[in-house]
């Protein structure tokens, strides 16, 4: 039997400790992701970080690299020991090399290009002798950019002691492996993944991706599960041709329309969408606060339109002030259901749960043909 195959049957009988990154606002959609896709084999930490989720976990490791909500997944190594400069140590040093060989059978032999580590003093001496006896011990240099990463910190669910904290991965989850267009702005897959889930995917929805972009929205929301009919429209010629890429990259380009259009005014019939999204100009790195002004309502208008009785339009902007001050126009149309804060590069945008009221527009019917 060959190791690889011995360290498989280990993930299955044997819980592993494993942290993963969220985005602070997003933990309770990787909490439930992580229950939802392994009932039987999760059992979550208790953990007040916003930014952390702890579980234990039998099962196979590879298979958490499909997680969609989850910035990036670590095994944990505990020790009870009083300061970094014991990892130097026979046993302690032993476990981390243990570990490191773990992550690596889960890849291809030559996946990893060279090692880091991240943590405070990691200039010290104590660190500069681990990463040259981690260095000789499994062949990889130690550089600046290195994907095989251990993170050294005092310990988050222990009293007392240290820990480190090995990717899984050679890239974070949220860097997709479709996205071979990458549109200064894009939007960040996770919050894209958690924006999804508040629409309610079924395979029955005729969903509208407003101002796509490059399409993270529509590769995310396809590959949740099928829709009847999937739309992005967007004016950036370059952007849909980047979607397109996207969405081919990422297997689900089958039945999408994408097009040049104004968001604001689309040739659809009214109340042809069961589920919505946008990712708006912020005013920031797109458009601007006096552009938004009059966006904003127009576009709250079209979606209204377009959105069938009950459709759920999931928006995400750091306009706050003004967006909820042109929301309240549409009180008798849109109604809030929620507003998630999240905390994203510095910024603290959020994400809005519209319900469309039941109104006497009928449910229309899509206007192009083989779609």
């Amino acid at each position: 039997m060959s190791i690889k195959k011995q360290v498989r049957r280990k993930t299955q009988t044997q819980p592993y400790l494993l942290s993963g990154d969220v985005l602070p606002g997003l933990k309770p959609f990787a909490c439930q992701e992580i229950k939802n896709r392994y009932p039987s084999q999760v059992v979550l930490q208790p953990s007040d970080d916003p930014a952390s989720i702890y579980f234990h976990y039998t099962g196979e490791l590879q298979e958490l690299f499909s997680l969609r909500t989850v910035v990036a997944v670590y095994l944990v190594l505990r020790f009870p020991i009083p300061r970094p400069r014991a990892l130097l140590g026979h046993q302690q040093y032993q476990q981390v090399l243990q570990g490191i060989k773990e992550v690596r059978l889960l890849h291809h032999i030559a996946t990893f290009s060279g090692l880091r580590i991240s943590a405070a003093g990691e200039n010290s001496s104590v660190f500069a002798q681990l990463k040259e006896q981690l260095s000789q011990d499994t062949g990889l240099p130690v550089i600046e950019e290195g994907d095989l990463l251990l993170r050294v910190r005092p310990a988050s669910i222990l009293q007392s002691g240290w820990e480190v904290l090995i990717r899984l991965t050679p890239r974070p989850l949220s860097t997709r492996p479709w996205r071979v267009f990458n549109m200064k702005g894009a939007l960040n897959a996770t919050v894209a993944a958690a924006m999804i889930e508040l629409t309610h995917p079924d395979p029955t929805d005729r969903f509208l991706n407003l101002m796509c972009g490059s399409g993270t929205l529509l590769v995310e929301r396809l590959q949740r599960c099928p829709a009847a009919v999937a739309v992005g429209c967007d004016l950036n010629t370059e952007a849909l041709q980047g979607a397109q890429l996207n969405l081919e990259r990422g297997g689900v380009a089958r039945n999408v329309l994408l097009f040049a259009s104004d968001a604001t005014d689309l040739p659809f019939l009214p109340g042809t969408f069961t589920a919505l999204c946008a990712d708006v100009p912020w005013g920031q790195l797109t458009g601007s606060h006096q552009a938004n002004k009059t966006l904003y309502p127009q576009l709250l208008s079209e979606a209204a339109r377009l959105a069938a009785p009950h459709a759920r339009f999931i928006l995400l902007t750091h306009e706050i002030t003004l967006f909820e001050d042109v929301l309240q126009q549409f009180s008798d149309v849109w109604k809030m259901q929620e507003a998630i804060k999240i905390f994203q590069g510095g910024l603290h945008p959020r994400i809005y749960v519209l319900q469309r009221a039941t109104t006497e527009t009928r449910s229309g019917i899509f206007p192009f043909s083989g779609v």
